[in-house]
This record gives structure tokens, sequence and C-alpha cells, in this order.
């Protein structure tokens, strides 16, 4: 490792992570910044150039919501960064129209994202993983941060800024039953599909048994293109209940992904906060898309006429143990409804178990004793004690308090609007300027 680098730049705001989330602020920061001045923004992302769920984005795999909910359209339809916009400029806007959908393939929404991106590359670093936060004390109080990050080459960075925002996303989910197993090419989280299946015999049309885990979407996707890219490939799909459920996207259930729904979430007392989030949990967790079940249930169908049973669809099904093996990783399985255990072997183990959202906590760990239990304020400014004068900001981490759509596409035009004014509310003067700039200096001497 080199020895960290320091600059003695003082940032008003550096975002970690720069997907959705963050590219939707750093758009509301430059139109907000046109109006009343610009912000010194960076943002800092570990990936080595801006993608959005690369290895997942399978070419049958469609985006759930409308286009309309891009990165700004909710919240200025006229920005020149709308989808809209993206296929105006890429020569595609009829055709999208002649497609007559609303939900473009996902593959296509990351090209957008990466044409966003690419005009904010002076306001971003790629290929560097933040590993800290940390406060500047003067006088006992947080006047600042300090951001450290660290990029593939081992060199280390240290930046100070007047307000962080975390949108680091989601770290893969892996049971318990799996965790041992963690380094074993045969056995990936749906988070690296493509890059793990592109190392699998089946890519040279040999033979592989593979078991998929879970009941969602992910799982769901990962069949269907399992099923029609590898005809090699036979797949156990494992789910613990005893169907594949629809994910409802009714519409006035859809409310519930509105910026006044985030509201009416925020105005309750805790315990109706998660009854709330807990009634909506079908339009999100552990559900598929109608056409997507309809195909899965019709290849399963068009077996029984042909009684070639080249796929299995194991439901009420729990891995009770994993192994790694010579001959491949063997599991343990139960069956809920009558108890009984078998044993399987499988060439390769995909785990689309979903994901957790604890980084956050991680991240801002040398905070902790100013920030309670990171409970945040209506625009996602993290509560703070007296001590601290830095803004902290969450995005994506804050459901239990603003609703399931926190962790969506949805809002992001809106949320990102509400931070800004949070930011350009606190503001920065230029007396704060000259105290941080005297802290970095008694900080470096």
């Amino acid at each position: 490792m080199t020895q960290a680098m320091a600059s003695a730049i003082v940032h008003d705001l550096i975002g970690i992570g720069f997907g959705p989330s963050n590219l939707a602020l750093a758009i509301a920061l430059e139109e907000r910044g046109q109006v009343q001045g610009p912000l010194d923004v960076l943002f800092l992302d570990k990936q080595a150039d801006y993608r959005w769920h690369g290895n997942t984005l399978v070419t049958q795999s469609e985006l759930q919501i409308s286009f309309l909910k891009d990165l700004v359209t909710l919240r200025n339809p006229t920005s020149p960064y709308s989808f809209v916009n993206y296929l105006k400029h890429h020569g595609r806007l009829v055709d999208f129209i002649n497609l007559g959908t609303f939900y473009p393939c996902r593959m296509e929404f990351n090209d957008y994202l990466r044409w966003v991106a690419a005009q904010f590359k002076d306001q971003s670093r790629y290929g560097e993983e933040v590993l800290a936060i940390e406060p500047l004390l003067h006088n006992q109080h947080v006047e600042a941060l300090r951001v450290i990050s660290r990029n593939a080459q081992g060199e280390e960075f240290i930046r100070s800024t007047r307000s962080v925002v975390v949108s680091a996303g989601g770290t893969p989910r892996i049971p318990e039953t799996f965790k041992a197993l963690k380094g074993d090419p045969r056995v990936f989280h749906h988070s690296q599909y493509l890059e793990r299946m592109a190392e699998q015999p089946c890519v040279a049309g040999k033979k592989m048994k593979i078991a998929i885990i879970g009941g969602g979407q992910s799982a769901a996707e990962a069949f269907i293109d399992l099923n029609d890219s590898f005809p090699s490939v036979q797949v156990d799909m494992m789910i613990r209940g005893s169907a594949l459920k629809p994910a409802d996207d009714s519409p006035f259930v859809n409310e519930v992904f509105s910026p006044e729904f985030t509201d009416l979430v925020f105005q309750q007392a805790s315990s109706e906060r998660e009854r709330l989030v807990n009634e909506y949990h079908n339009t999100n967790y552990s559900v598929v898309d109608i056409d997507l079940i309809e195909r899965i249930y019709g290849i399963f169908y068009r077996q029984k006429v042909s009684g070639i049973a080249r796929h299995a669809f194991r439901t009420l099904t729990l891995v009770e143990k994993a192994v790694a093996t010579d001959q491949g990783i063997e599991l343990v399985l139960r069956n809920n409804a009558t108890g009984a255990c078998t044993t399987e072997h499988y060439d390769a183990v995909v785990l689309a178990t979903g994901y957790e959202r604890q980084m956050h906590r991680q991240l801002l760990a040398p905070l902790q004793e100013y920030l309670g239990d990171f409970e945040v304020d209506r625009n996602y400014r993290v509560i703070t004690d007296e001590r601290c004068k830095a803004g902290i900001y969450m995005q994506g981490f804050s459901q239990a308090s603003h609703g399931l759509s926190d962790t969506l596409l949805s809002v992001l035009p809106i949320r990102a609007q509400e931070i800004a004014d949070s930011l350009y509310e606190h503001g920065k003067t230029r007396g704060h300027s000259r105290s941080v700039r005297d802290l970095l200096l008694a900080t470096a001497s």
C-alpha cells in the first residue's frame, strides 16, 4: 500500500457511490446551482466504470417501472437528462414509441444511466472504494468530515468535506448455510451472475446441473436465461414457499411509490410505519412479474407434454446444509411439508437471495457517538447531536422511516430535490469555510 494522498480542497459534498440515487442528486444540484450558485461536489464509486447491476443484465431483463420514473422527469420534465431526451439523442425515440411499452429493457436503462453519468465525469472518480468517514474536530465539534478511499492499486486518498451522502447500495445477502463456501467459484450470488456464468463449462456446451435458490424476480430471470442460453444446463429452482408469487403493480397499489405516500409514511408512528411496509411487501420482495411466471410455467408444462424433464421446480424446500466436494456442491434439502430430507449434487449454485442494507453503519462507524441509531429527518439528513455540524445524508437506507420506495427508482428525482433543498438550506458560509480550512491546516501541522 502506498502512502495516502491528502487533498487540501474542502468539498461541499462528497457522495459515496454513484448509482442512480447519487446520479439523480448530481443533476438536481447542477440545475439548482444554475440559480443559487454551484456547490463543490465529488462522487466516489468503487466500480471501474459506470454500470448499474452490470452482472445481472441478461437480455430478457426488463425494467419493472415506467421509463417516466427516470432520473429527472417527476421533478423536471423539461430536463435534458430525461430518458426521452436520451432516446432522441441516440436516434431511437420513434422506434421506442413503436414498441408501445412503458418498460424499457434494463440493458437500455443502464445505457441511459451511463450516458447521463458521462456528462458528470469531472465530478466523479471511479475505482475508489470508500473505507471510512471520520470526524474532523474543532473544540469538540464535528466541523467537517474526512473521507478515506482506496483504489485498485492500493493507493489511499484522504479528502475533506462539509457534508456526505451515503448511497452505497445493497450488499448481497448470503444465507448462513452458504457462508462457509465463500470464495468457491461454483457458488455465487446473483449479483455476479454474468461474470461467473462466463467461467462455467456450459459455455462450451458441457452438461451442468445448476441450483437456483430463491423465489423472486432475480431467480426467475436467472432461470429463463439458463433455459434459453445454455441448452446443456439442467436447472433445479428451489423456493421455500409453495408457488412463485406475482408482483402487485396495479394502479392503486402503485400509489405507495409516490412522493405523497413517502410523506404519509414518515408522519406515522414507528409501529404504523412498519405495518405499512409489511402491507405492501408483495410489491417488491420475493415476487415475480406475471409474464415471467407465465413463461416459466409454460416451460414446465411443455416438459410434461414431451415427457422430458430437463428442469425441476422444488417448492417448500429449505437448504439444510451445503458442502463443497470434488464432485460438486452437495446440498441437503428438507421438504417443509413432509420433513423428508434428500441429498443432491450440483455443479453450480446461484444464490438469488436478495440484498442487505447495512453498509452505512460500517462506513459511518467512526461517527457513531454523534449519530444515535441512524435516524433521518424528512430530507434524509441523519439526526445527530448538537456537536455534529457536518451534514450526513443517506439514500437507500431509510425504508423503515420513508417506505418501500426508498430502495427503488420510483422517487429518485424528488428525493434528490429534497436533499438538495437541505444542503442549500444548511448552506456554506464564508466563515464556516475559513474555519474548516483553518482546521485542516492545524491538523496537517
